[in-house]
């Protein structure tokens, strides 16, 4: 398994979380995050809310910038 195919599945993993994460996001602490049971793992909904969302920047950051390296070739083949 050659370097590029290690990160293009990183780059899909990371590609799956996100959608994942921000289908769990909500203005108003409810929606589908409602349904998992959120409120049980955090002890309140603004801390569920803070790292859902520090959660989120390090997927977005991981993912954009393995689209930067992946789509100007810079590993090598």
């Amino acid at each position: 398994m050659t370097i590029v195919k290690v990160v293009e599945v990183i780059w899909s993993l990371s590609a799956l979380g996100l959608i994942i994460l921000v289908l769990l996001h909500s203005p108003k602490g409810d929606g589908i995050g409602a349904i998992g049971g959120q409120a049980q793992l955090f002890s309140s909904t603004k801390s569920a809310e803070i790292t859902l969302n520090r959660v989120t920047w390090a997927l977005t950051v991981i993912f954009m910038g393995l689209t930067v390296v992946l789509s100007a070739n810079l590993l090598p083949q």
